[in-house]
């Protein structure tokens, strides 16, 4: 299995809606589309006091955690994975299933507006990625080799999500 990371080294750079403090190149893209939708919004040093250099890595630099390094990708127990970054509910156990990748794989998110999806051009492929509808943050790609009903796999990053166990 070869194993490919989406990491991008992008300057972020200072606005006026930012002051000081320097725009994720995410934001800095969104602002200058006029995309500004996501309800959580920070600045680059905001992200990295609240998360952890992996977290960082994977959610606001678009990368890839090992595969089968990650603590929820064999995780059974019933409940609700939310976004690490911002506490959205995105997927629940009951559409979890046992892909074989390494990663965490739903069938489904909770609901449509959960998550984002957009097309992925990097490493030379067409995929599509997978984002935190209220932050942007990058939680991995979907694919069309999934299980019943969907046929669909939502392939996540282990590290990009938090789990509330279901009492």
């Amino acid at each position: 299995m070869l194993l490919f990371s989406c990491a991008k080294n992008e300057a972020a750079r200072n606005t006026a809606a930012s002051g000081d403090a320097p725009l994720s190149a995410r934001q800095t893209r969104a602002l200058d589309k006029g995309e500004t939708n996501f309800t959580v919004v920070k600045t680059d040093e905001e992200w990295k006091k609240i998360l952890t250099s992996e977290q960082y890595y994977v959610l606001r630099e678009k990368g890839t955690e090992r595969a089968f390094s990650g603590p929820l990708n064999k995780n059974k127990q019933k409940g609700i994975y939310s976004c690490a970054g911002c506490g959205n509910p995105m997927f629940s156990s009951e559409t979890k299933f046992e892909s074989g990748t390494g990663w965490p794989s739903f069938y489904k998110p909770l609901n449509a507006a959960a998550v984002l999806e957009e097309p992925d051009t990097d490493m030379g492929m067409l995929r599509t990625e997978v984002l935190c509808s209220r932050c942007g943050g990058h939680l991995g790609h979907v694919f069309d080799d999934g299980p019943k009903p969907t046929g669909l796999r939502y392939c996540l990053n282990s590290v990009a999500l938090k789990f509330t166990k279901e009492i």
